[in-house]
């Protein structure tokens, strides 16, 4: 018979490369993954790791292994949450969500006091990460729930053995001085109205910062940015010292401080906010309270 544990080990070192990188993965030490890996190659009888560099990867009866641990783990997940949403009059035990930062502060910490009254049994472990690597946890198994955004036509995709709901639509505004020109005209706010203004935004590589430049796609006007910074307490707070506006998701606003005011756009960028779940985990109590919860907040 072979061992779930080490099957799991298998998987996360395909995944990533390394038995140090997969040991950080699943929460144990290196020297742990490797005896998991040679317990798998007793059951099996073949190796199924071989040395490339300083990693590893995976030899032709390891990948057989590997392509045919989703069944194996999909039908152990039926089987689980079967028997739990029979024996559970109500969600217990501990749920594993991984979600974005702004999700975290926005959508889920302002739902978990009605999730413990509603579910006093049931523990909510929070990870944070961006969508790409709350789905591969969601895949290795280290995560029952991911919450993920789908960034203005840029798509997270997810595998066919997950399901997503949408649990939250985003839309960015603009934060400026309440005594600034464009905010008494008591209108959206188009790119053209933005010229002479000058700007904070996120840095490149962000989400943020690609919804900031499609404001002015297809525009006459090109935005001056002074300021380069992630965090959005820090825009506001440069918003605040005066000389610069900022667009800011409402998801990920802080309080607006006195003295400023939020001017929606005409044409804002959006994103949707997906939860993502192992179909095999749809009968989940633990999932299905939390995703209720995450609804009816939005």
């Amino acid at each position: 018979m072979i061992d779930v544990t080490a099957l799991r080990a298998l998987r996360s070192v395909a995944s990533h490369g390394t038995l140090a990188r997969s040991a950080e993965d699943l929460g144990f030490t290196a020297s742990a993954v490797s005896q998991q890996i040679k317990r798998l190659e007793r059951q099996l009888g073949a190796e199924v790791l071989a040395a490339a560099g300083r990693g590893v990867v995976l030899t032709p009866a390891g990948q057989a292994v590997v392509d045919s641990s989703p069944d194996v783990f999909q039908a152990l997940e039926r089987c689980l949450e079967a028997a739990r949403s029979v024996a559970e009059g109500t969600p217990s035990g501990v749920i594993r969500v991984a979600a974005f930062s702004t999700a975290i502060r926005g959508l889920i910490g302002p739902v978990l006091p009605a999730l413990t009254r509603s579910c006093p049994e049931l523990s909510v472990r929070v990870l944070e990460q961006d969508p790409d690597q709350a789905l591969q946890s969601l895949d290795s198994g280290t995560a029952d729930l991911a919450i993920v955004h789908d960034a203005d036509g840029l798509p997270v995709t997810a595998p066919d053995s997950m399901t997503r709901e949408l649990v939250h639509s985003d839309l960015g505004d603009v934060i400026m001085p309440e005594d600034h020109r464009l905010a008494t005209l008591g209108r959206p706010l188009t790119s053209e109205d933005f010229t002479e203004c000058t700007w904070v935004t996120s840095p490149p590589g962000t989400v943020c910062h690609q919804w900031f430049w499609r404001v002015f796609a297809g525009s006459a006007v090109t935005p001056d940015v002074h300021h380069l910074v992630d965090d959005f307490a820090s825009q506001m707070a440069l918003v605040d010292g005066g000389g610069v506006i900022a667009l800011m998701p409402r998801l990920a606003r802080p309080p607006l401080r006195d003295g400023l005011v939020s001017v929606p756009l005409l044409r804002p960028p959006q994103r949707e906010v997906h939860a993502v779940w192992r179909r095999s985990a749809d009968a989940s109590p633990a999932i299905r309270a939390v995703r209720t919860q995450l609804v009816s907040d939005t």
